[in-house]
């Protein structure tokens, strides 16, 4: 019997796809990223080994993303991780993001490590990617309903500055009226000046009359 296999051209086409998915996961899915990071502070090398189609994929964790390759990376010689199955089982794990799903995948590798790529598959899923593409094209403005204590933040932030514009209000009357009063007291002085210079004027002038006449 002949195993059913994938030819290497179209492999790699679907693998490039597969990548590019991955990476725009990693984008938009925070949590994602979480599950990712430990993997790939390890740089773990899984291997997928798949039946129906006969496939066997190398995925590398890094900090560029999740790489995808047909074949170990250069200066490796085995993968950290192992995965054999069916790929309607992989399919199944990744849709349902169930736990129990995800453990029936044959898995063998270093406990540790097995456990991050579980809580890595269980996490990944198209539902993400969907949520992800809408949050961005609203723009972000889908938020999550603030909880008590924010909304208790919020109210005495708002208090808060309630009362600094107060002050602030306060501050700027009293200025206010310290303005109006020495603009009326330089008034008061002006006028004063005036009359002062034209009652010395008329003083001056009727002096002069005075002395002339006399003269």
């Amino acid at each position: 019997m002949k195993r059913s296999t994938l030819s290497h051209s179209l492999l790699n086409i679907i693998l490039v796809f597969i990548e590019s998915a991955l990476t725009l996961l990693l984008r938009l899915d925070p949590e994602l990223r979480k599950a990712a990071y430990p993997l790939a502070k390890q740089e773990t090398v899984v291997a997928l080994r798949l039946y129906l189609p006969h496939v066997e994929v190398f995925a590398t964790f890094s900090t560029k993303g999740v790489l995808l390759d047909d074949r170990l990376p250069i200066g490796r010689t085995e993968p950290d991780v192992i995965i054999n199955a069916y790929s309607i089982q992989v399919i199944n794990a990744i849709i349902t993001h169930d736990s129990e799903t995800t453990d029936k995948l044959q898995m063998r590798g270093e406990s540790v490590q097995v456990q991050l790529v579980k809580q890595f598959i269980m996490q990944l899923g198209l539902g993400s990617l969907i949520q992800g593409l809408i949050k961005k094209i609203k723009g972000g403005k889908s938020k999550s309903k603030p909880t008590e204590a924010e909304k208790a933040d919020k109210k005495e932030s708002y208090k808060l500055r309630i009362k600094e514009q107060q002050t602030q209000i306060t501050t700027l009357t009293i200025k206010n009226r310290e303005l109006e009063t020495t603009v009326k007291e330089l008034q008061s002085k002006q006028q004063t000046f005036i009359i002062t210079s034209i009652v010395a004027a008329i003083i001056a002038i009727a002096a002069i009359i005075a002395l002339f006449i006399m003269t």
